[in-house]
């Protein structure tokens, strides 16, 4: 893999900007406004962490421009899902989540059944118009939509799209705060644990009263009302890592009633 390339994807490497911490904190905060410039900024400002995360891939036969691309996506979704008031540096989230989809990537393109060049260019100009219609609307984006954005028939987007699907394992990490890991779990509703499911148990329920306010009103939400982490935390106003943390104690607290 020519990993010394100067220009990839028709960006030149050796001219890409170097952001200060605080031209950082400055553009983000703009993002948070929705400032769309500010958010192009502050991807063009962290490729030099693609770049060095794509280094670790050196003795990879994978095409460097698209280990770039791939990486790429990467860091728009750690940009578009970093919570700042975790103070946690952007680069120690980014990193793990360009890492994750450069390895998902190299996973599918080992799989038995090869996909085409030209179908993986289609679903990953898809996935990347996805993301910033998703920021844009702040709302999840039809095929219609996405199509539109890209260019392409909805068909040839559907097709492609499912061509890259493979199985995902819902204990698969999307983000560690310390000793709290959120999995892909944590971010689907709970369809079946709804209150007419369980909350026949009476031990059940009086191990819910004996909850502190907030942790009841998060297992409420999560397990009754089937919310996912992410809609508990907005409504709440917390971070998505403090439901997390919450919801782990109060299970805890739970179990130890019941046991």
């Amino acid at each position: 893999m020519a990993i010394h390339k100067v220009e990839i994807c028709g960006v030149n490497t050796s001219q890409l900007p170097l952001l200060k911490n605080e031209e950082k904190e400055a553009l983000f905060e703009k993002i948070l406004e929705g400032d769309k410039q500010a958010r192009e900024d502050y991807i063009k400002g962290n490729l030099r962490l693609v770049l060095s995360v794509i280094q670790r891939f050196s003795n990879s036969n994978e095409n460097v421009d698209d280990l770039f691309q791939i990486g790429c996506i990467g860091l728009i979704k750690a940009i578009d899902n970093f919570d700042v008031t975790q103070q946690v540096k952007f680069s120690t989230y980014a990193v793990p989540m360009i890492l994750g989809e450069i390895r998902r990537y190299l996973r599918d393109s080992s799989s038995p059944i090869r996909v085409s060049r030209s179908l993986r260019d289609t679903a990953y100009k898809a996935i990347y118009a996805k993301e910033g219609l998703m920021k844009r609307n702040l709302k999840e984006p039809t095929i219609h939509e996405i199509a539109q954005e890209v260019g392409i028939s909805k068909e040839e987007i559907a097709y492609a799209l499912d061509a890259i699907q493979s199985p995902l394992s819902l204990y698969e990490p999307v983000y560690s705060d310390g000793g709290d890991t959120l999995y892909v779990m944590d971010q689907i509703k709970d369809k079946k644990n709804k209150e007419e499911n369980w909350v026949e148990d009476i031990s059940l329920g009086e191990a819910l009263k004996r909850l502190p306010g907030r942790e009841k009103e998060i297992i409420e939400m999560r397990f009754y009302e089937g919310k996912t982490q992410m809609e508990v935390a907005k409504e709440i106003g917390i971070s998505q890592a403090q439901v997390s943390r919450l919801e782990k104690n109060a299970l805890k607290m739970m179990k130890h009633y019941l046991a």
